[in-house]
C-alpha cells in the first residue's frame, strides 16, 4: 500500500467514521498507503466497508471494519474504545468523516430533518471527539480531523441546514484545539469542494460542468484528495498545526463570484 509522497504512518492507528462512503474510502485507503492501520467505521454500509478491508489487507495493510450509530452517544463511546482495543491502546488519528448531503429548500425543511442533519454530522463527531481524546490523552499527543466543507463558508441553494452543520464543525475544530492542546491533541478540519463519484457526471451535468470550469485546477476533486489532507494532519509534518481549516477545493474557492 505504500505511497511514498504521502508521510510515514507506519506504526500508527486511524479511526475513520462513515467510511463505507466514497468519501471515507478514499481518506482509509490514503492513511493505509502512508502505512496506518486503519480502524473504518460503517453504520449500514456493512458489506462496502469490509470490501474496503479487504482491498487494504489484501494489498499488506492492516484494517478493521466497526459498525455503529454515532446519533447514538453510547455507541460512539463503544467504536473509540474498541478500535484503541483493536490497536492495544495506541490509536493515533480520528477522522470524524460521517455525515449526510440531502438537498432540501430551505421553506420545505422540517425541525426533524434539521435535527437529523446536525445529529449526524456535528454531534455525532463531538461524541467520538470526547471519546478518541479521552484515549489520546492518555498517550500524551493525538490528532483528531473534522471532514467540513467549503460549504461551511459559502452556501449552496438547498442545503441551509448541511452549511450551517459544516460551519458548526469549523468552529467546534478550533474550540476542541483550543482546550486539547495542552495534552498533545491537535483537531483540525478538513474543507472539500465537490468531489467526484461514480455516475456524478450524469446525474448533475451541468453542476460538473459549472465547477470545472470555476475551478482554477479545472477537475473535479477525488476522495484521495481529500485522503491526501487527512494523512498530511495527522503526521509528524502538521506537528505545529491545529485549529485550522485546509480548504480542498481545486482553488474553487478564489474564482470570483461577481
Amino acid at each position: 500500500m505504500g505511497d511514498p509522497r504521502l508521510p510515514d504512518l507506519t506504526g500508527r492507528t486511524v479511526l475513520v467514521t462513515g467510511a463505507s462512503g466514497g468519501v471515507g474510502g478514499g481518506i482509509c485507503r490514503q492513511f493505509a498507503r502512508a502505512g496506518a492501520a486503519v480502524v473504518a467505521h460503517y453504520h449500514r454500509g456493512a458489506d462496502r466497508a469490509r470490501a474496503l478491508v479487504d482491498t487494504i489487507t489484501d494489498a499488506g495493510g492492516r484494517a478493521c471494519a466497526l459498525p455503529a450509530d454515532l446519533t447514538v452517544e453510547q455507541d460512539c463511546n463503544r467504536l473509540v474504545q474498541e478500535a484503541d482495543d483493536w490497536a492495544d491502546g495506541r490509536l493515533h488519528a480520528l477522522v470524524n468523516n460521517a455525515g449526510v448531503q440531502p438537498v432540501t429548500p430551505l421553506a420545505d425543511l422540517t425541525a426533524a430533518d434539521w435535527r437529523g442533519m446536525h445529529e449526524a454530522t456535528t454531534t455525532s463527531a463531538f461524541h467520538c471527539t470526547q471519546a478518541a481524546a479521552r484515549v489520546m490523552r492518555q498517550g500524551g499527543s493525538g490528532s483528531i480531523t473534522h471532514i467540513a466543507s467549503i460549504e461551511g463558508s459559502q452556501p449552496a441553494p438547498g442545503h441551509a441546514h448541511y452549511s450551517a452543520a459544516k460551519a458548526a464543525l469549523i468552529m467546534f475544530a478550533r474550540s476542541a484545539a483550543l482546550e486539547y492542546g495542552a495534552h498533545g491533541i491537535r483537531v483540525n478540519s478538513v474543507s472539500p469542494g465537490l468531489i467526484d463519484r461514480p455516475g456524478l457526471a450524469g446525474d448533475w451535468p451541468d453542476g460538473v460542468r459549472r465547477w470545472t470550469a470555476a475551478a482554477p485546477l479545472r477537475r473535479l476533486g477525488r476522495p484521495e484528495d481529500v485522503g491526501d489532507a487527512c494523512v498530511f494532519l495527522a503526521s509528524d509534518a502538521a506537528a505545529w498545526i491545529t485549529g485550522t481549516n485546509l480548504v480542498v477545493d481545486g482553488g474553487v474557492s478564489a474564482h470570483p463570484t461577481w
